[in-house]
């Protein structure tokens, strides 16, 4: 059986047994953990054990764990900053910056693959234009070039690590005041103005190996009059054509705000987001749309989708053991805390 191509959500720390009979749908190839899935690590692994027994090819699991606010799992895990904090460093002392996002990314990545978790949905490439509220300090600078050189540091880290790369939110989310969650996002700049500024990070980065994109559930009328995740002009034409991207495409969650201008209907947003170009889609907090998206699927038989979902598993396999017993984890732990108690102090590497 091949990877399906929806990811869903769990209710609790437990797989219930309507849960094992739906993740074992062949439309189902990913669930997405939340901090509701977690009350400690130990738990946790046995979840993610729990999930593996259920199909071969395992199905993949992911978790959104970028740092700062948006960190789903905290007990037994590093704290981690959130991206601009390595932007600040930067401004101070490139090379600084660049070595503290690389050794964060690598943490961030070695400490969920050490409990079996294939992947975060990270970085944000997203370029803080001052004015988006739910990017904010998400993203790793005000400066396209930077977040694409910070990316890339941190990007390095996820795969030393084993942790395939998800850049988000494509073509940019950060120069909309609206969040996708709960509105509908329209940003009204020209094409040459997203593509010089918003653009840029994605652009350098695709070549270097990122593994896998989000589309942001924002509407750019003078592109396209759907939202980026449900645009094949965006997908196809600009992401896959002009950027020559080969790797995942992942939409957003179905059930935000945001992608309810193409249908109320969870099956419409599915077929509407496949067609126009995703590989995978998200449905998350509403089991009601993710039941609806699975029973309405046709067959998927695409078999360059299948190859390019089975990247994102996880490589690298190592126990929490054998990783708190490595010199590089406790350097790395002791980095990040140092930097977190001081940010202003140097420090060698």
């Amino acid at each position: 059986m091949s990877l399906g191509p929806v990811m869903l959500d769990l209710q609790g720390v437990d797989i219930t047994p309507e849960e094992r009979e739906l993740l074992a749908h062949p439309h189902v190839g990913g669930v997405i953990l939340f901090s509701r899935n977690f009350t400690s690590v130990e738990q946790l692994e046995r979840l993610v054990s729990d999930i593996h027994g259920i199909r071969t090819p395992r199905l993949l699991i992911a978790v959104d764990h970028e740092g700062g606010r948006v960190q789903r799992f905290r007990d037994g895990f590093t704290l981690l900053p959130a991206a601009a904090h390595f932007g600040q460093v930067y401004d101070e002392d490139p090379g600084r910056g660049r070595h503290l996002a690389e050794r964060a990314g690598w943490l961030m990545a070695v400490e969920l693959r050490a409990v079996g978790i294939d992947f975060s949905f990270a970085p944000v490439l997203d370029v803080d234009h001052g004015i988006s509220e739910v990017i904010g300090n998400r993203a790793f600078h005000r400066e396209p070039a930077v977040v694409a050189e910070l990316a890339h540091a941190y990007i390095k880290g996820m795969h030393d690590a084993g942790m395939a790369a998800t850049g988000k939110h494509f073509p940019g989310h950060g120069a909309v005041s609206a969040d996708s969650h709960v509105a509908i996002p329209v940003d009204e700049r020209d094409y040459n103005d997203i593509y010089a500024h918003d653009i840029l990070p994605f652009k350098r980065l695709i070549p270097e190996g990122l593994a896998a994109i989000m589309p942001a559930h924002v509407i750019y009328p003078k592109i396209d009059k759907l939202p980026a995740g449900f645009s094949s002009h965006w997908l196809q034409e600009i992401l896959r054509t002009r950027l020559q991207f080969q790797g995942v495409i992942f939409s957003d969650d179905l059930d935000m705000q945001g992608a309810s201008v193409v249908g109320q209907d969870y099956a419409t947003r599915a077929r509407l987001a496949l067609q126009a170009g995703c590989d995978m889609v998200l449905v998350c907090n509403n089991r009601a749309g993710a039941v609806e998206v699975v029973d309405a699927l046709a067959d998927d038989n695409d078999p360059v989708a299948h190859v390019r979902l089975a990247r994102m598993h996880g490589r690298h396999d190592i126990t929490r053991r054998k990783l708190h017993q490595q010199i590089r984890w406790k350097e790395a732990v002791a980095l990040i805390e140092r930097y977190q108690d001081d940010p202003s102090m140097e420090f060698n590497f």
